[in-house]
């Protein structure tokens, strides 16, 4: 999730595990605990873009992690304060500061290696990395509670509500994906599309409004789904998948073709353009719902600079353009309000 996000929920944790103790210190300590985990992002500097997207949310959003820092943290914050709140305390703090990080960015689209050194990336994907429903009244019942003295019971009623409606949020994600993944599969079989694999995910600050995507050997397939609708409405938009693919891929330097798999859990589509090749990640979406199908290109990937010869030389991640965003078509389409279009996702 966001970073406001994760401050939010360490600051929470910080006021339920040490709140009574230590009053509004234990929220800020809470809430640097809940910061700790992406200080990863530091050393995307000396990585491979394509590498530096695996390490974020690699080792520091693990429970091995988690149980190293806590306890040393712990002990350097107990001696800091001169036993004032009690080691177990601080340790307590910094633990489930750092822990419950990972485990709400487990429920994203890019998810975590939750169980380092272990390869596999853990994810529910059933919120987006923002989502101003989960942030918004997590963040004013806190604030609130901070407002009053550490000895009020209503202070740690307001946080407990806090933490009950963020999880209940979180539920509530896990339980529409439920919904939208049975009614997707219902689709594709009633429509006979040929798809060999589907996934869903929420589509940005909603889990209201999903996006779809389905793949086969020739290629993708795209689809949106409202909740307020009663199925599918926008017409499927099949986007070949064109010759070029991940294996055909020449580098100068390290090969980074496995990398790209695993980035982009082979959701990937390549195209060609003079001594330029782009590689975009579907699994992320498109511009096009925020934009009236005026852009319709995905909102992430990368851009690969080639020389003659077709050997990648340079890698640059490619920007989402937001120049053309248009909230309020935006806000027609979660309601399933929207008129259907027929645009292609992806111009050629």
């Amino acid at each position: 999730m966001d970073s406001l996000t994760q401050i939010v929920l360490g600051g929470a944790i910080g006021e339920l595990v040490a709140g009574k103790k230590m009053g509004n210190k234990a929220v800020l300590w809470g809430a640097l605990a809940g910061t700790i985990p992406d200080l990863d992002v530091f050393l995307r500097g000396f990585y491979h873009p394509i590498e530096a997207a695996l390490v974020h949310r690699g080792f520091s959003h693990s429970i091995l992690f988690a149980l190293l820092a806590g306890p040393l943290l712990g002990w350097l914050f107990n001696r800091i304060t001169k036993d004032k709140f009690g080691l177990k305390t601080w340790i307590m703090l910094f633990f489930w500061g750092i822990i419950t990080h990972p485990m709400l960015d487990i429920f994203t689209n890019y998810g975590t290696q939750f169980f380092w050194p272990f390869d596999a990336r853990i994810t529910f994907n059933s919120v987006f990395v923002i989502d101003p429903l989960y942030t918004v009244p997590f963040m004013v019942l806190l604030i609130w509670a901070m407002r009053l003295t550490k000895e009020s019971k209503k202070r740690r009623r307001l946080n407990r509500i806090g933490l009950i409606y963020s999880t209940s949020y979180l539920m509530l994600g896990l339980l529409i994906k439920w919904f939208v993944w049975n009614d997707v599969h219902y689709y594709v079989k009633k429509h006979h599309l040929k798809v060999d694999r589907i996934m869903v995910t929420p589509m940005p600050f909603t889990c209201f409004y999903w996006y779809v995507l389905g793949e086969n050997k020739r290629e993708f397939i795209v689809m949106h789904r409202s909740i307020f609708n009663s199925s599918i409405t926008d017409e499927p938009h099949l986007i070949n998948r064109g010759t070029i693919r991940i294996d055909n891929l020449a580098w100068k330097g390290r090969n980074q073709n496995a990398n790209l798999h695993k980035v982009t859990n082979d959701y990937c589509l390549i195209q060609a353009d003079n001594k330029q090749l782009t590689a975009y990640d579907l699994r992320f979406g498109f511009l096009s719902k925020f934009t009236r199908e005026k852009v319709n290109v995905p909102l992430l990937g990368y851009n690969f600079y080639t020389s003659q010869n077709q050997i990648i030389r340079t890698t640059m991640v490619r920007q989402a353009q937001w120049d053309k965003v248009d909230f309020g078509y935006y806000t027609q389409c979660v309601f399933g309000k929207s008129a259907q279009s027929n645009e292609p996702v992806l111009n050629k």
